[in-house]
């Protein structure tokens, strides 16, 4: 039970400690507390963190893709509508500041 590799101490520190804080509306994460950590070599701490950036890296420019395929079937949509005499208003989205 001592053991801080167990499953459940690793699922623990990941879902209590890192979990976004919900006071405003952006997520927010909580700094995870370095004494809730496990111990794992550095070697294998960079392989970790390496890979989850390439993961990350593949989903963005994966989302980067539908969007630019959501734009133009919006652009078609649009110049469709225009032949048929609509006019469309579009909105900017506003910017957060």
């Amino acid at each position: 039970m001592g053991n801080e590799n167990e499953p459940e101490d690793l699922e623990n520190s990941l879902t209590i400690d890192s979990m976004p804080a919900q006071d405003s509306g952006k997520a927010q994460f909580k700094p995870v507390k370095k004494d809730n950590q496990p111990q794992v070599p550095r070697e294998e701490e960079i392989g970790i963190h390496k890979g989850a950036l390439n993961t990350l890296l593949a989903e963005r420019n994966e989302l980067i893709k539908m969007v630019a395929n959501v734009e133009v079937i919006m652009q078609a949509h649009i110049a469709r509508l225009k032949e048929l005499g609509v006019e469309i208003k579009v909105q900017q989205p506003k910017e957060e500041q």
